[in-house]
Order: structure tokens, then C-alpha cells, then sequence
């Protein structure tokens, strides 16, 4: 399950990165939230100010652990959204276009409990995240840790979630650590060895692996180019997907016999999306993707993690980001 909203069509569960499965909303939402007009308008920082709630929040652990604690009064109060830089850290402000690795820890602003921690790469800039988590690392030094708290209107319309740990009505104290930024991932050619694909109209492609072992690159054969607009990054695109396990050789997703997924390219496991950048609408894709750009090595908590993925994409049309 998605915590995307009705207005568009998430991507499934195991296109998803799992940071985009907690983060992200469409852009509307409650008057009390912030919008980012555009990707243009994003490059510029938005002032989140600190106030007394967020202020009054001590957190105690090292910078990137899972298990923080935070002491504050319960329950919080904040009207609007409230962050507090707690500890600066010492490299480059966070700027739009950056992807940075954060753990984000979420405490129940009701309770006190902490409900949910999650390390996640995230874009910066990206006016369909909830301004709740992007004012966690917009414009803050990497290494920082950042303390937001939110009031329940601001965060899911009020109607809480329940994966999260919030209740209707319940505000929320998130802690983002600002690790690192990630370098841009950029697939290879595939040359050598590529996977056969042969397409049966409606009916699921058919995927024949080479017989060697999974690739440590990220590799991408265009098998068929096509003709229409040019993917962008953050662009939203509706594509059909035939997602295949190289470590089992079992296909463990696929979008053929339903419809069509929609989704933004930062929306989902960072290999998955850098390889439909650049692409036009109507190409035929097939890309291998290692751990470190799908879901982590094992031990990451991921049902697919350490195991390489190889997707038969067709692209099927595009949006430009923010459209």
C-alpha cells in the first residue's frame, strides 16, 4: 500500500522506493501546508521557522542511528509547522537537484512513542513530497539534525497513518539526520550479454537472463527507441513494467494484465528512475539493476534486498514535473 493520494496512480509496491512509500502526497493537501510552485521556485529555500514546540524537543544518538530518543512535553503543540535546526552540521547546504541520504525518525507528538524509523535517499526540491519531510533536509549543511514538528492538519489532512504510528488527529515530532548527498546514478550501455526480451503485444513479455552471474553495474539496452517527448528528470510517466529477479529468475511484479502504472521518476528505487531519464516516450527498455541502486545488500530490511533486479520497461507517456 501506497501513501500516495487518489489523484494519481502510485507506483506498485515493489517499484517503490521505501522512502517514496512514506514521503510523498500529491500537491494538494491542507491550507496549512506550504506549496512549492515549481521546480524553479524550489531552488530557492523556503523559510520553515523555528518555534517553541520544536525548540523544546532534545534528542539524544548518534547522527544516522535507527534507535533516537527525543524528549519533549506531550502533547505537542504547534498551529503550523515548526523546525528547529538541532545540530548544524559542517558540509554543503542541501540545494534542489541534490538526492541525500537521511534517517528519518518519526515520534507520535500524542504519545511521546517513537512510531517509525527509516533510513531513505531523497530529492531535494521535490514539490510532491509533503512539506512535513522535506523541511527535514531542504537547505540545512549535510550533517545536520533537524527536528520538525507538525501539527495532524499538515500531515496526511489530519486522517493520520497508520504504518506511521499516527492517529487522526495526532501531530507529529520528525527527526531527520542529514547524512550525505548521493552521487547521480547513470546507467551503462548494455553490450555485452543483454537480456532477450520478446514482447507478446498485451500479453506479458517474455525474459531470458544470460547465463552468468548478475552485474555489478547498472545496465540499460534500448530495444526499441521511440519517437515522443524526452523523460525528464522528476517528470511523471505512465509505463508498463515486467519486473524479474536475476538471483531467482522469478518475476516477482509486473503492471502486464492490469493497467498501467503512474509515477515520477524520483518516486521510485534510484536505478528504476535513472533509467527512463533521457528516454522517449515510446521506447522499449530493458535494465539490470544491483543492489545498491534497488533496494540495499542484505540485511536492509527489504524483502528484494541484495538481490539484482532486471525490469522490461515500455514507456508509455510523460508529464513534465510539477504538471
Amino acid at each position: 500500500m501506497t501513501f500516495l493520494t487518489s489523484a494519481r496512480r502510485g507506483a506498485p509496491l515493489a517499484l517503490i522506493a521505501a522512502s517514496s512509500l512514506v514521503l510523498v502526497g500529491c500537491a494538494g493537501g491542507s491550507g496549512d501546508e506550504k506549496k512549492n510552485e515549481s521546480s524553479a521556485d524550489a531552488a530557492a529555500c523556503t523559510e520553515y521557522p523555528s518555534g517553541a514546540a520544536s525548540d523544546d524537543v532534545t534528542v539524544t544518538g548518534d547522527l544516522g542511528a535507527e534507535a533516537l530518543t527525543a524528549e519533549f512535553t506531550a502533547p505537542v503543540e504547534a498551529k503550523e509547522l515548526e523546525r528547529t535546526i538541532a545540530s548544524a552540521g559542517d558540509g554543503e547546504v542541501t540545494a534542489a537537484g541534490d538526492t541525500v541520504n537521511v534517517q528519518i525518525t518519526i515520534f507520535n507528538g500524542t504519545s511521546g512513542e517513537s512510531t517509525f524509523s527509516q533510513p531513505a535517499s531523497m530529492p531535494v526540491g521535490d514539490d510532491t513530497i509533503l512539506e512535513a519531510f522535506l523541511a527535514g533536509f531542504e537547505c540545512v549543511p549535510v550533517g545536520s539534525r533537524v527536528v520538525t514538528v507538525v501539527p495532524s492538519a499538515s500531515l496526511f489532512e489530519g486522517a493520520g497513518n497508520e504504518q506511521l504510528g499516527l492517529a487522526a488527529g495526532d501531530p507529529a515530532v520528525i527527526v531527520t539526520d542529514v547524512i550525505d548527498t548521493v552521487a547521480p546514478v547513470t546507467p551503462v550501455e548494455w553490450k555485452e550479454n543483454p537480456a532477450e526480451v520478446v514482447f507478446n503485444g498485451e500479453e506479458p513479455p517474455t525474459l531470458t537472463l544470460p547465463g552468468a552471474q548478475p552485474p555489478a553495474e547498472l545496465l540499460l539496452a534500448v530495444l526499441e527507441e521511440g519517437d515522443g517527448a524526452v523523460v525528464g528528470d522528476g517528470d511523471s510517466v505512465t509505463i508498463n513494467y515486467q519486473g524479474t529477479s536475476w538471483n531467482t529468475g522469478e518475476i516477482f511484479d509486473q503492471s502486464y494484465g492490469k493497467e498501467p502504472a503512474t509515477f515520477a521518476t524520483t518516486g521510485v528505487i534510484p536505478g528504476f528512475g535513472a533509467a527512463m531519464v533521457g528516454q522517449k516516450v515510446g521506447s522499449k527498455l530493458v535494465v539490470s539493476i544491483p543492489p545498491k541502486d534497488a533496494y540495499g545488500e542484505e540485511g536492509t530490511g527489504h524483502e528484494l534486498a541484495g538481490q539484482t533486479l532486471v525490469f522490461v520497461i515500455e514507456i508509455l507517456d510523460a508529464k513534465a514535473a510539477g504538471k
